[in-house]
C-alpha cells in the first residue's frame, strides 16, 4: 500500500498580517481544502466567557477527515499558543501527513494598524478585532514553524511569490 501523501499547511499570525489573503490564494492556486477558524467560530454559539477551543477542535476533526485519503489541507488561523500548534502536530501525526507551519507577519506597526482598522468583515456577522485587541492578544513565539512571510512592505503578489518559493524549497530539500 502506498504511503499517505497528505499535507497539512497551517497558517498562523496576528489578525491583519495577511494570513487569510495568502492562505486563500494558496488554496485557490492548488485547488485544495481550505479551513478558516474564523468561519467555524462565527457559527458557534457565543458564550459569556468568549470563544474557547471549540473552533480549533472542529477544524482539526475536519482536517483529519480530509487528510486521511491523502488530500492537502490549508488551515487559516491565528494559531497563537503552543496548545493550538500541538493540536495541528497531533493531527498531522495521526494521519501520517506532512505538516508545514507558516507564520505571516506584518512587522511595521503603522502598516499593521492601518490594515486592521480598514478591514471589512467577509464573514456575515463577524466582529473584527480592534487594533487594541490585536496588539494585546496573547501570541507566543512560534519556534516550530517552517518559515515566515513578512508582508509589511510587500505587495500581495510578491508575498505570494515568496510563499510559493518557500514551499518549493521545502519540497526540494525537506526544510525551508
Amino acid at each position: 500500500m502506498e504511503q499517505n501523501k497528505s499535507v497539512l499547511i497551517v497558517f498562523g499570525g496576528l489578525p491583519g498580517s495577511g494570513k487569510t489573503t495568502l492562505a486563500k490564494a494558496l488554496a485557490n492556486h492548488l485547488s485544495v481544502v481550505y479551513l478558516r477558524i474564523d468561519t467555524i467560530e462565527q457559527l458557534l454559539p457565543k458564550t459569556g466567557s468568549g470563544l474557547g477551543p471549540e473552533g480549533y477542535l472542529i477544524a482539526n476533526a475536519i482536517a483529519r477527515e480530509n487528510l486521511k485519503p491523502g488530500n492537502i489541507v490549508i488551515v487559516d488561523s491565528v494559531n497563537p499558543i503552543p496548545v493550538t500548534r500541538e493540536m495541528w502536530e497531533k493531527t498531522a501525526s495521526e494521519t501520517n501527513s506532512k505538516l508545514i507551519g507558516i507564520e505571516v507577519k506584518c512587522s511595521d506597526p503603522e502598516i499593521h494598524r492601518q490594515r486592521v482598522e480598514n478591514r471589512i468583515a467577509d464573514i456575515p456577522g463577524h466582529q473584527l478585532p480592534t487594533w487594541d485587541q490585536v496588539i494585546n492578544r496573547e501570541y507566543d513565539a512560534w519556534e516550530s514553524k517552517d518559515f515566515s512571510i513578512e508582508t509589511a512592505h510587500e505587495t500581495v503578489e510578491s508575498s505570494f511569490k515568496e510563499l510559493l518559493l518557500s514551499l518549493s524549497n521545502i519540497n526540494r530539500t525537506g526544510q525551508a
